[in-house]
C-alpha cells in the first residue's frame, strides 16, 4: 500500500474511494475504520473488496486518520492514495468531493468504510449501469438511496457536490439533482449482491453482528 505512486489510467479505468473521513460518533472513542473485524481492520475489508473491480484506490479521511489508515492497510497488496478532507465535518458529500477531485478516472465507485460486505460483483453492475450517464444509485424497496455505494462520474459529481455545499446543503441527494442518474432497484441489485452488502457498522453492537456474521463463512 502507498500513498506515493500514480496511477495508470485510461479513459476505460474506473477509480474506487473509500470514505473514512467521519467522526464515528456512534462508536464510542475508537475510529470504526480501524477497528479489528475478524482480525483485519475494517477499512481494509471495504479497500480488498474495492480494489477488486478498480484500476486506482483512493482513501478519503482527515489528516489524524492518514497514519492509522496507512497502518491498517501495509499488510495488504492494496495500492492506495490518500485524498485528505481540507475542511472536516462537511459529511459523505464533502468526502465525496474530496476523494473525487483526487482519482483520474472518469467513473468512481464511492463506498463508505463502514460497509465491510460490499460485494464487488454488484460495483460492477452499478459501472456498466452508469456508462453514459452521470451516476448509477441503488434504491431499496423501503425508499433510501444508498448513495454511498454507488457509482459516480467523476467530474460532474465533484461539480454538483461543489454547487450543493455552496447551498449550504449537505445531502447527498441535493448533489444528485443537478446530474443525469439512473436508479437501480432493489430486484437489480438481487440479481448481482446478496442484501448485506449495503450493512455498515456504526456502534460496537453492530460491530459484534459483523464479527459472527464472518465466522459463520
Amino acid at each position: 500500500m502507498t500513498d506515493r505512486d500514480e496511477p495508470d489510467v485510461t479513459a476505460d479505468s474506473r477509480a474506487g474511494v473509500v470514505l473514512a473521513g467521519g467522526f464515528s460518533t456512534r462508536f464510542g472513542d475508537a475510529d470504526k475504520a480501524v477497528a479489528d473485524l475478524g482480525g483485519k481492520p475494517m477499512v481494509r475489508h471495504v479497500a480488498e473488496r474495492v480494489a477488486t473491480v478498480t484500476d486506482e484506490l483512493v482513501i478519503n479521511c482527515r489528516d489524524e486518520q492518514t497514519e492509522p489508515i496507512h497502518e491498517a492497510l501495509e499488510p495488504s497488496p492494496v495500492d492506495a492514495r490518500f485524498a485528505v478532507d481540507p475542511t472536516p465535518d462537511l459529511g459523505p458529500l464533502g468526502g465525496i468531493r474530496i476523494g473525487l477531485e483526487a482519482v483520474e478516472s472518469p467513473y468512481a465507485a464511492i463506498v463508505a468504510c463502514d460497509m465491510p460486505f460490499v460485494d464487488p460483483d454488484l460495483l460492477a453492475a452499478l459501472f456498466e449501469t452508469a456508462e453514459g450517464r452521470d451516476g448509477a444509485v441503488p434504491k431499496l424497496e423501503d425508499g433510501w438511496y444508498q448513495t454511498t455505494q454507488a457509482v459516480y462520474r467523476s467530474e460532474p459529481m465533484v461539480r454538483a457536490c461543489t454547487r450543493a455545499l455552496e447551498e449550504s446543503d449537505g445531502r447527498v441527494l441535493a448533489a444528485l439533482e443537478y446530474l443525469d442518474w439512473v436508479v437501480v432497484d432493489e430486484a437489480t441489485v438481487r440479481e448481482h449482491a446478496p442484501l448485506e452488502t449495503f450493512e455498515s457498522v456504526d456502534t460496537r453492537e453492530e460491530l459484534e453482528a459483523a464479527e459472527r456474521r464472518l465466522a459463520r463463512r
